[in-house]
């Protein structure tokens, strides 16, 4: 059971109403997450801004999706890992690789290895090494989808961890 209500743009106040009569009228509904972070403009509006900005990202999508089922696996939200294995699918990513994401790894020694510094962002940020950066830089990867990996790191702390504060759970979501 969710433990913050949904709000809509009825009965939403001040920002917050105005950012989600701006995403229903752009998307025709919100999702339960974004309607419960309406409870804080500051939230919701770091959200929109910190997801619109990782929609830019050049970090290949499909590996981005790897990452945040790895991550969700550790933070535990289902709401959120649901929906990045769905977007995984979506993507094109083999159920193999969706395992073994959930595991925190991949059959690619590349995307192995870029996962696993997701992971070490997550967990434990101080002890990345510069071997590891030179390692992701030797398998192709450019210092900015090195630095974009952080941001896919937090944008999944962020929502995971309002979700699981908020009691929002693939049983409690609404479909819509």
């Amino acid at each position: 059971m969710p433990r913050l209500t949904r709000l809509t743009p009825d009965t939403a106040v001040g920002a917050s109403r105005d950012l989600l009569a701006d995403l229903v009228s752009r998307h025709g509904r919100i999702g339960d997450m974004v309607s419960t972070m309406a409870h804080s403009p500051a939230v919701l509006g770091g959200y929109l801004q910190l997801s619109r900005a990782m929609g830019r990202a050049k970090l290949d999508r499909r590996i981005g999706e790897r990452i945040s089922i790895a991550v969700q696996v550790q933070q535990g939200c289902g709401l959120c890992l649901d929906a990045h294995v769905g977007a995984a699918r979506s993507l094109g990513v083999d159920e193999e690789e969706i395992q073994l994401a959930r595991a925190g790894t991949s059959a690619d020694p590349a995307i192995a290895a870029v996962v696993a510094l997701a992971l070490q962002v997550y967990r434990e940020p101080a002890s990345i090494t510069d071997e590891q950066v030179t390692a992701l830089r030797e398998y192709g990867y450019s210092d900015r989808a090195i630095a974009e990996v952080v941001g896919v790191v937090a944008l999944n702390v962020l929502t995971g961890a309002f979700n699981l504060l908020a009691g929002l759970t693939p049983e409690s979501a609404t479909r819509a």
